[in-house]
């Protein structure tokens, strides 16, 4: 599994390069390795050091830690997200379910925050889901009714009070939920890399060639040398796939994102200096817009059937003409040569959106496919994944557990074209909202 590093991506530009860089160049044992060093795999590597000080930990990446779909995220740590027609008692109980990992990855990402100190921008200033379709109102209503029955506070707005928030008048409606957070996807990621217990050994840009199970000992084979292990986690989330893990439940979809410069003094006075906010679509193909802390505007509004190990910068560049073009549907007066940077990113999906928590063989763990919203509820898995594979219980593993587990994919290549022909009909369903 090849994965290439690029210096595309803006939240990974802000901050200063690591020099401490580890390749695994030899042999070696250990009593665990974790493969995949996103919010996954360094979450369950501080919880196991946490568990057992005095074993070797071994952590390893086939690119830089972090530097994945983590750091390359819309950074919306969410308390909800929107489902329309959750009408029956058997639905709403779902839907809770779902609510109360997210609560759970919320207070994980918040109590390492505090223990840590670590600053990545954290703004409890909650998020939109917006539409520039009146249309969309009953979708709205109904997932009012839905936020009612469970007790999220919400209010639904409209244009004037809309523009006045956000700068722009491109939307009509609104809803507002208070308990989301915004925050820097990077400098978070980061904080957890720079925090690592001592006794946990950190590779990076070694890719994983193959692996098996002999005689109780999972033996995993790199480019440049072999590990050893009594037990594994996986947590390579969009890549789990192509390591054939739970390969007939999830697949990725590459997304593209494209970030501004910090507006000048005025410009933002142009857009009526509003704070720091977040959009997510209503209609499920629309466009991720965030105005950021630092006067930065966010736009992703592409989701594709790709190859998610690498994008050209020619194919970047043609996606870099649709963010430009629904940065200037919001905010014409601002220039056409804006913005700064645009890269690309894997999440990764499962047919009923739920996720991967499970022992999979004996000794062998895999936690992952996130469905959008990995960075709380990939940290949550992570420690919650260490924990399970230490054969130990919690409350946390029991909610984790409520919810349904992810069904079987139709095989190839039915897959992809269903895939694609739903991508297609929800991109034309979005076409105002790109």
């Amino acid at each position: 599994m090849e994965v290439v590093n690029d210096n595309n991506c803006g939240w990974i530009n802000d901050l200063c390069a690591r020099n401490n860089i580890k390749t695994l160049s030899t042999d070696i044992d250990s009593e665990w390795l974790i493969i995949g060093a996103g919010y996954t795999g360094l979450s369950a590597a501080r919880k196991l050091g946490q568990l057992y000080p005095n074993q070797k930990i071994i952590l390893i990446d086939a690119q830089l830690a972090g530097e994945g779909a983590s750091s390359r995220n819309s950074g919306y740590l969410v308390d909800t997200t929107l489902n329309d027609g959750f009408t029956s008692n058997k639905e709403l109980e779902n839907y809770k379910k779902k609510a109360d990992i997210y609560k759970l990855g919320i207070e994980v990402v918040k109590k390492f925050i505090k223990e840590h100190q670590a600053d990545c921008d954290w703004n409890e200033c909650g998020k939109f889901f917006a539409s520039s379709k009146i249309e969309d109102k009953k979708v709205l209503e109904n997932f009012s009714e839905t936020l009612s029955k469970l007790g999220f506070k919400h209010n639904i707005l409209f244009n004037k009070d809309l523009a006045k928030r956000l700068g722009t008048n491109f939307y009509d409606i609104a809803l507002h939920t208070e308990g989301g957070i915004l925050l820097h996807p990077g400098k978070l990621v980061r904080a957890m890399i720079d925090t690592l217990p001592e006794n946990v050994n950190l590779y990076e840009n070694s890719s994983l060639l193959n692996w098996k199970k002999i005689n109780g000992i999972i033996n995993c084979n790199f480019k440049n040398g072999s590990i050893k292990s009594k037990k594994i986690i996986f947590a390579t989330n969009g890549f789990l796939k192509s390591l054939g893990i739970k390969k007939n439940y999830n697949f990725p979809i590459t997304l593209t994102a494209s970030m501004t410069r910090s507006l000048t003094d005025s410009e933002f006075k142009s857009i009526g200096e509003p704070k720091e906010w977040g959009i997510l679509p209503v209609r499920p193909m629309g466009a991720t817009i965030r105005f950021t802390k630092d006067r930065k505007i966010l736009i992703r509004n592409t989701a594709e059937v790709h190859n998610p190990y690498k994008m050209s910068k020619s194919e970047l560049d043609k996606r870099t003409l649709l963010h430009k073009f629904g940065i200037k549907k919001r905010f014409p007066q601002l220039p056409e040569d804006i913005i700064q940077s645009t890269w690309s990113g894997v999440v990764s999906r499962t047919r009923n959106s739920s996720q991967i928590f499970e022992k999979i063989d004996e000794n062998i763990f895999v936690a992952g496919c996130y469905n959008g919203s990995g960075i709380g509820v990939g940290t949550l898995f992570g420690e919650q994944i260490a924990i399970k594979a230490s054969n130990e219980n919690s409350e946390e593993i029991r909610t984790i557990e409520a919810r349904g587990r992810p069904t079987l994919l139709p095989p190839q290549p039915f897959l992809n074209f269903g895939v694609k022909a739903r991508l297609l009909y929800e991109r034309l369903r979005a076409k105002s909202e790109i």
